[in-house]
């Protein structure tokens, strides 16, 4: 139900225990600010009706600053005080805020103290003529002194947490935020939007200077899940009348969510037992929200909309995400948004880019690849055709380093750091055939046989590289039984020679010499492994899972995996000490055209 006093050119709500986008907008692109001219409260003109006189001390507001002007400054620090009065009424506030607008252009530089205690008056939560009121003079302010601009913009972006409250961790009594009802607290945000809609209509540059605001205010993360769900809430519910700005914010809210998710991934097997968990899913719950309502408004599928927030979520992706090693689920943003329509496959074709370009870092390149693999094998909205089409490329590009190896005639050693993007190719194609090469065989069993033969997998698990000594042992192990169930190739040989002869595998040090390390040598990354915190799974309510377990998909596998060897672990740092495979909660995604 839309409040009396909600900006007529969007409407959101939210709610404590579920996020909801709403928003309807004129048929113009732009939105349409309340009008600050057209009030009638009471069955009064509001503006051009002086209100009730209410009692005050000292002088008029013009005649306190001509004695400020003058060194009297006796009026200047009452009117100050009276403007800091806990108590001040509804009446002594727009009495105050219109003999303010009627000077507003005397009010300079020299009375910045002045305009931030009126900027500290507790106007919010107000009658909607104090709230009008002020809205006027927010208006009248900036545009006749731009000075206050980020000051008035600070002060706005303040109240998008709510306040007040004390809440208990650890046993311990913390100050955060207020628990309003859930009611108030939508119209509270709703005046706060008013308030930067009027502020960006008398000054059209305001994006610039809102954008370091926003990074500015966002709380720390040691505030409660509530306060942060709030914050980002409304940063993600500007972008809806400043669009401008939704790469930058959405980087913000990123860049944050990031850094969260890597310190609780670190904890492997106790990850919902983080302390951070749960602030994680509540902001990935908001986030997700935004896309879904951003992407599908009225359940069907806006396509230039997506696009747009592809292209600003990829440019997003290659700044943080792809260069943020073991993150667990912040990269489930791109997962989710690849699900509509054919943006997987530019996301694939994008990935791609980066890992065959050499002037990208290695390391950027091995992460690359890993997200192909990963993609391939969990995204269960990818057809076979593209699956196939992806496995191709990275087999030609593993067939054409070989190549070029043994035309140089030198013999190489396993060394990750001059072959790491053919490492990390190698792992990528053995880890998404474990997981799909059902699917290929499925269509049809003659012809996808002669496809897994045609990509001839035993030069490359027999090349003097020896990928088999590199690659995770758990996708190793995984990748022998399914190539010996189906003939395609012959790993078991090389697995054991391996073990028995304990090759080293060489990382290059920066000053010049080696390390040999047989632990997770390329430091495997999966990046769509298990997805594990409890609000938001990417199964839940939005995708197909399409990963069982290997009990069900295929028995060879517990019975030809050698899994006493004690090299086999799980995949990523957050699935060490979990068995393989994982959970069916880790993987999946919307169907095409989901509401």
């Amino acid at each position: 139900m839309q409040h009396a006093d909600a900006a007529p050119s969007e409407l959101l709500y939210f709610k404590r225990n579920s996020t909801k986008w709403l928003y309807t907008q004129s048929s113009s692109s732009k939105p349409v600010p309340v009008p600050l001219n057209s009030m009638e409260i009471d069955g009064r003109d509001f503006l051009n009706t002086p209100p009730t006189k209410t009692v005050r001390f000292g002088g008029s507001v013009v005649a306190t600053l001509a004695k400020y002007k003058q060194g009297d400054l006796q009026q200047y620090e009452l009117l100050k005080h009276q403007l800091s009065d806990p108590d001040i009424k509804d009446g002594q506030i727009i009495n105050w805020l219109q003999e303010f607008r009627s000077c507003v252009t005397l009010l300079g530089k020299d009375h910045e103290h002045l305009i931030h205690t009126i900027l500290r008056l507790p106007w919010l939560g107000r009658s909607p003529a104090v709230i009008e009121e002020y809205l006027a003079f927010l208006g009248n302010l900036v545009s006749a002194q731009t000075v206050f601009l980020c000051a008035c913009l600070k002060m706005v972006v303040s109240h998008f947490i709510p306040k007040r409250v004390k809440i208990c961790e650890g046993g311990v009594d913390i100050s955060d935020s207020d628990d309003d009802e859930d009611e108030n607290l939508a119209r509270t945000f709703g005046h706060c939007h008013q308030a930067l809609q009027v502020i960006l209509r008398y000054v059209p540059s305001t994006s610039h200077f809102l954008v370091p605001i926003l990074n500015e205010k966002f709380p720390f993360v040691q505030k409660s899940s509530r306060t942060l769900e709030c914050y980002v809430h409304n940063l993600l519910r500007v972008t809806v009348y400043i669009p401008t700005i939704q790469r930058d914010v959405l980087e913000i809210v990123i860049g944050k969510m990031l850094k969260i998710d890597v310190s609780v991934c670190s904890q492997g097997s106790g990850l919902t037992a983080h302390p951070m968990a749960e602030k994680l899913d509540s902001l990935m719950m908001v986030t997700m929200s935004y896309i879904r309502d951003s992407c599908l408004p009225k359940g069907a599928l806006d396509v230039e909309r997506t696009k747009e927030l592809f292209r600003d979520l990829l440019s997003i992706f290659d700044k943080l995400i792809l260069p943020t090693h073991a993150s667990c689920h912040v990269q489930y943003i791109l997962f989710y948004l690849c699900s509509f329509r054919a943006l997987a496959e530019a996301f694939l074709e994008h990935l791609w880019k980066v890992f065959q370009n050499p002037s990208f870092a290695p390391v950027l390149r091995q992460a690359a690849a890993g997200y192909i693999g990963s993609l391939l094998a969990r995204a269960s909205f990818l057809p076979v055709v593209t699956v196939r089409a992806c496995v191709d490329l990275l087999v030609q590009w593993i067939h054409g380093y070989i190549d070029s190896l043994d035309a140089g005639g030198r013999q190489a050693c396993c060394d990750v750091t001059l072959h790491g993007p053919f490492y990390t190719a190698c792992q990528a194609v053995f880890y998404a055939l474990i997981f799909r090469h059902r699917a290929i065989l499925e269509v049809n069993m003659k012809k996808g046989l002669a496809y897994l033969q045609g990509l001839n997998l035993e030069r490359v698990v027999m090349c003097q590289l020896n990928p088999l000594n590199v690659c995770l042992p758990a996708v190793i192990n995984l990748f022998a039984a399914f190539t010996r169930k189906y003939q395609v190739a012959f790993c078991y040989t090389v697995i054991e020679k391996n073990n028995r002869q304990m090759l080293p595998v060489v990382r290059s040090s920066n000053a010049g010499g080696s390390v040999a390390t047989n632990t997770n040598p390329l430091d495997s990354f999966f990046p769509f492994d298990p997805y594990l915190l409890k609000r938001y799974c990417p199964n839940a309510e939005h995708v197909d899972v399409y990963i069982r377990s290997m009990d069900e998909e295929d028995d060879f596998l517990n019975k030809e995996t050698p899994h006493s060897d004690p090299r086999i672990m799980g995949m990523t740092p957050g699935s060490y000490d979990r068995a393989f495979p994982c959970s069916p909660c880790s993987v999946g995604s919307p169907p095409v055209g989901f509401p």
